[in-house]
């Protein structure tokens, strides 16, 4: 297969996403992970925008890379009067980087009415402009700005920008799907007649992802015979987001046979890091390297694939540094509950009666509104009960909950009291908080540590509410979901009910309860 280069534009383009700000520290981490994986070039940034990417190229002089080309972005100035003392093209310059990428208008539309000058104007802008940077011996990439659109509107001009940009010396032509508006077939058969019509230079894609359609086109691009993928590692970007190349590279790899020179194994955790540096959450069902990416759920089939993988997984989750996960709902067969089970009691018979009627009582709780996919540790303390492997630390007699309103002093707006028994000692204690879960909570806490102190190692980490049937207004099941952690271990819990509290108060005790059993 022919060799395809990919260049990741998460740094330039993927910071016009909404959310995104990257510190100059964060934009070398994510070169180095970048680097490390294995692209062929990173665009930085533009050192002529703003003087954040300024300092970052002066400080990436001192960065060594093993495998990524360091390219600096830029455009085609107002005027080639003094191209030497254009202030722009000599922030490029001075960025000292091997590659420089180049935007101009390829779309006789946007040249007249965005730029306000004529076609032919433009069209020296970028032959002055290309030919100027080459002569400092760099790479130049040009970016053709709008070419689908524009090919669509006046093809002829939008070639004849190409034929510019290759005569003043650009060694790869990128064809920009500005709006994110090209559809994939217009994807296919306007690349290939570019790479029809220019055979010696390297042509690239960038497309957007407003129609849900990056990515398809820019793997019917390589069929079309692109050589260059442009994207962000995420799919973040401005509008939509850009072509997302934690998808196009293992398609590449996996479906159409492209080696790259990174080890796939270490895709998923490349995608982690620079998610982790970008405040961006990965979306579980993510290809490749979501969470439930290889999740079977459905009892049929986690029964498929424990027989033959390959039955319902398109490839070996491992590949990516990815992991199989089968699921526990009320879809789950004994099989699936069987090795949930296994690892709490390893001498468990599948067709036991305690098997049975842990399936049973799941079943009946899914159907009420609980959701153990999501909630690990309320389903481990569940299994414990069906197979009477579980003692619980202390019972709850009674608690009462208050809400004032107005709103007390210091924001305190609610109070709660709570009895509890641990062999045969009582503790009562009250407490205030922010609202009833929070005094509850406190309250709880209080009365807990008295008998354990291990509980004052426990933090909340993630608190979320859902109503499960809406249509009943006021009077709907709400499902809460708590994850709490010690700083060692992080873990979630489950509660349901048609009062709000309630539900609250059975995800606390599973929470402590937790946290007590592993003690």
């Amino acid at each position: 297969m022919k060799k395809i280069k990919i260049l990741d534009s998460t740094l330039r383009d993927g910071a016009q996403g909404q959310g995104i700000s990257f510190s100059v520290a964060d934009k070398i981490k994510i070169i180095k992970a970048l680097d490390f994986f294995g692209v062929d070039h990173i665009e930085a940034g533009y050192p002529a925008s703003n003087p954040k990417d300024e300092e970052l190229f002066e400080k990436l002089k001192n960065v060594e890379l093993k495998n990524a080309k360091l390219c600096a972005f830029g455009r085609t100035p107002k005027s080639i009067d003094d191209l030497e003392h254009d202030a722009e093209l000599s922030k490029l310059i001075a960025a000292n980087t091997p590659t420089l990428c180049i935007f101009g208008k390829s779309s006789a539309f946007q040249a007249e009415k965005v730029l306000g000058i004529s076609k032919e104007e433009n069209l020296l802008l970028i032959k002055a402009t290309l030919e100027y940077l080459k002569s400092y011996g760099k790479q130049i990439i040009f970016d053709a700005e709008h070419f689908y659109s524009g090919y669509r509107q006046d093809s002829e001009y939008a070639m004849q920008v190409l034929k510019t940009a290759f005569s003043a010396g650009a060694d790869v032509l990128c064809l920009c799907d500005t709006t994110g508006d090209t559809m994939p077939m217009q994807a296919y058969e306007i690349t290939k007649a570019v790479c029809e019509s220019f055979p010696s230079v390297d042509i690239g894609v960038h497309f957007h992802d407003d129609t849900g359609c990056a990515v398809a086109n820019s793997l019917l691009a390589v069929n079309a015979g692109a050589v260059q993928i442009q994207g962000t590692f995420l799919g973040f970007g401005e509008r939509c987001g850009n072509a997302d190349l934690s998808v196009i590279i293992p398609d590449l790899h996996f479906k159409y046979g492209i080696d790259f020179p990174c080890d796939m194994r270490t895709l998923k955790a490349t995608a982690n890091q620079i998610s982790e540096i970008s405040n961006v959450r990965i979306r579980s069902n993510k290809p490749y390297i979501g969470k439930n990416a290889f999740h079977h759920k459905a009892g049929m089939h986690v029964d498929a694939v424990k027989k033959c993988a390959s039955s319902f997984e398109h490839i070996d989750p491992t590949l990516v540094g990815n992991e199989r996960q089968f699921l526990l709902s009320e879809m789950s067969g004994r099989n699936t509950l069987l090795e949930y089970v296994r690892e709490i009691i390893p001498d468990a018979e599948k067709d036991s009666p305690e098997i049975m009627s842990a399936l049973s009582i799941l079943k009946e709780k899914e159907h009420f509104g609980y959701h153990y996919e999501a909630a690990e540790a309320s389903l481990n303390l569940l299994l414990k009960k069906s197979f009477k492997k579980y003692t619980p630390h202390f019972e709850v007699l009674q608690y009462k909950t208050t809400d004032d309103f107005p709103y007390g002093n210091g924001g305190m707006t609610a109070a709660a009291m709570i009895e509890i028994k641990v062999g045969e000692k009582t503790e009562i204690t009250a407490a205030v908080g922010n609202g009833p879960v929070n005094a509850l909570d406190s309250a709880l806490r209080r009365a807990l540590s008295v008998f354990y102190p291990c509980i004052s190692e426990m933090t909340l980490a993630d608190f979320k509410v859902r109503v499960i049937d809406s249509g009943t207004s006021t009077a709907a099941k709400v499902r809460v979901l708590i994850e709490s952690t010690d700083g060692v271990e992080n873990w979630t819990t489950v509660g349901v009910s048609y009062d709000i509290i309630e539900a609250c108060f059975t995800a606390l005790l599973d929470s402590f309860e937790y946290k007590l059993s592993k003690t």
